[in-house]
Formats: C-alpha cells, structure tokens, sequence
C-alpha cells in the first residue's frame, strides 16, 4: 500500500537504537516498531548489531545532541549510507511519495522501485 507525504519541508535524518531489553522481548520489539510507523516516520535503514558493552559505554561518552554527533553517529551504523547523497536523491523522492513500506525489510521505499535496495 502506497502513501503520500508531499511536505513542504525537506525531511530530517533520525537515528533510533532500540535497547537489547526491547529487542530480547518480540512482543515489546513489535509495539516499538509500530509505535515508530504510527507516527509516520519512514524507515529508509535498518540493522541488528551486537555490541559488547565497552562499545556501548564509548558511543554514549561520545554522543552530544548535535547535528554533527547525528551525522557521525549514522555513519557508524551504516558506513555505506551516504547523507549528502540521500538528501540530494533519495529525501525529494520520498518526501513528495508515493511511499511503500515493506514489511519484509522494514523500511520504505519510492513505490515503483519494488522496494530493491535503499529508497
């Protein structure tokens, strides 16, 4: 099912981590990925990862709310994602729609593009 945003305003990068507590519990795991779609975020990458706890202390000292934090925070969790590249190509197509979500992937995509690689 195809939905479309068209807002007037170009559409920011968030990054969401989903504690092990929540990811340990599929019910709980469930409701937050529900909770995110309900309130019409688009999710363009997904991941799992482990971490052990000593990387988990290093990203927290180093997180600063920040438009550069953010920025570098992405990059870690998505080394191939390229920011500038989805602002300039990917944020216009998805912001003007149609939009798709696959529930096999778990994010969006440009309807038309079968949901084959990023948006």
């Amino acid at each position: 099912m195809a939905s479309i945003l068209r807002s007037p305003q170009a559409l920011q990068l968030t990054l969401a981590l989903i504690k092990p507590d929540a990811v340990a519990h599929p019910l709980i795991l469930e409701a937050v990925h529900q909770q995110i779609l309900s309130n019409k975020f688009l999710i363009i990458r997904m991941r799992e990862l482990l971490w052990r706890k000593e990387d988990c202390q290093r990203f927290y000292r180093e997180h600063e709310d920040s438009v550069v934090s953010a920025s570098r925070e992405i990059a870690a969790f998505f080394p191939d994602f390229s920011e500038q590249r989805w602002y300039e190509e990917e944020e216009p197509q998805l912001r003007c729609g149609p939009v798709c979500y696959s529930p096999e992937g778990g994010v969006h995509y440009v309807a038309g593009t079968g949901g084959l690689g990023p948006a």
